[in-house]
């Protein structure tokens, strides 16, 4: 096939072996990797870098090559080979630790807020429309009503009469209040969607600050390795010369845990306050009152991660210290949604990628620099 290139030198065992896989399965689709990008409306030179392992590409192309190969072949593929070749990208992912990965987690999530703001908005022009018609049905009924009981009272002596000829009142009165707890029901709804709605657009402009993190923290952007991974970069740095350095509160009840999180945030120039309980994180937040970010372990025994958010959350002092719990349960849906219900701002599975965690810790220590120093300046934090 034509722009297949040989496998990159170098590679993690776990990186050629998934590259390996995945050549066989674009070999066996017969068509030039040329003519596939234009399948799938791809770039072709990163369909190559795909296939020779130098970059790993996202599950969605993975599926696509299996869709496309069941479609040329006329049997689907079986679990089993999916499974297979699963295991070996999330291998290949664990290894492949550069600020170019990150930026694709930073996108995938950022196109997964943006598609969620998007249904949020039309669920809400929905339900608008269901609550604008009930309204208007129970205004209509409200009329007739009022007509029923005027006629009702100004001809008292023709009552039986008249309830004879609107047999219907009491279905009217019954249909009434059906319909206005419809409208308490829907109300409450178009309430927590729009609640939902602010908050992955929120979201979207926390991972745009993110994204321009990462791409400020590129390799190609820093000129000698021993000023550190991160160096001195951003908004932010500017800024440090107003107050004291602003502290990280990391929660874990694992020390191994604590002492990697120090290795992966010592480079940030903030200081690190450790805590192996919820117990003793509440306490820290008590003696101290200048944390910029909070990253908190989810699994604690005696209180854990979601319950610790909630007690922080109560605080009126602590309450808008943002915070990013950190879990070995995965990025289930339902494991995330707990999460943002308890106050977070981000939710990221173990092992997380290094450089996506302080682009993200970068960019809330940017935004509690910027409130600081415009109360410095007098202004209104809220503003």
């Amino acid at each position: 096939m034509s722009g297949l290139h040989p496998l990159g030198e170098n590679l993690p065992e776990e990186c050629r072996a998934f590259a390996v896989e995945l050549r066989k399965l674009f070999l066996g689709l017969g068509v030039s990797m040329r003519r596939y990008a234009v399948r799938r409306h791809r770039d072709p030179s990163t369909i190559s870098r795909f296939l020779s392992g130098t970059r790993i590409p996202p599950w969605e192309f993975v599926f696509d090559l299996f869709t496309d190969l069941a479609a040329r072949r006329g049997v689907p593929p079986t679990p089993a080979a999916i499974e297979l070749v699963r295991e070996l990208h999330r291998a290949a992912v664990r290894t492949s630790r550069s600020p170019g990965h990150a930026m694709e987690i930073l996108q995938i999530q950022l196109a997964d807020a943006d598609r969620y703001a998007r249904v949020s908005l039309a669920h809400q022009d929905v339900l608008g429309e269901a609550l604008l018609d009930r309204k208007h049905r129970i205004a209509d009924l409200e009329v007739r009503l009022s007509q029923a009981e005027a006629a009702w009272a100004t001809e008292r002596a023709r009552a039986d009469a008249l309830e004879r000829d609107l047999p219907d009142r009491e279905e009217l009165i019954k249909e009434r209040d059906l319909l206005q707890q419809e409208v308490r029901r829907l109300t409450e709804e178009l309430d927590e969607v729009r609640l939902r709605g602010r908050l992955a657009e929120e979201r979207c402009l926390v991972l745009e600050r993110q994204l321009a993190m990462v791409e400020s923290q590129r390799p190609a952007a820093m000129p000698q390795q021993d000023e550190g991974p991160m160096g001195q970069e951003g908004p932010a740095a500017s800024q440090r010369a107003v107050g004291p350095r602003p502290k990280i509160l990391v929660v874990d009840d694992q020390q191994n845990n604590l002492l990697a999180m120090e290795a992966v945030l010592a480079t940030l120039d903030q200081e690190l306050v450790t805590a192996t309980s919820g117990q003793e994180a509440l306490k820290a937040l008590l003696d101290h009152d200048d944390f910029a970010v909070i990253l908190l372990d989810v699994q604690m025994p005696e209180m854990d991660g979601y319950e610790t958010a909630a007690h922080i959350k109560r605080r009126s002092r602590n309450r808008d210290i943002p915070i990013i719990f950190l879990t070995a349960m995965g990025s289930d849906p339902e494991h995330s949604s707990r999460g943002y219900a308890a106050g977070a701002v981000d939710y990221m599975a173990k092992p997380f990628d290094p450089w996506a965690l302080r682009a993200k810790v970068s960019v809330f220590t940017e935004i509690f620099l910027e409130r600081r120093q415009r109360r410095s300046q007098g202004e209104d934090p809220a503003d």
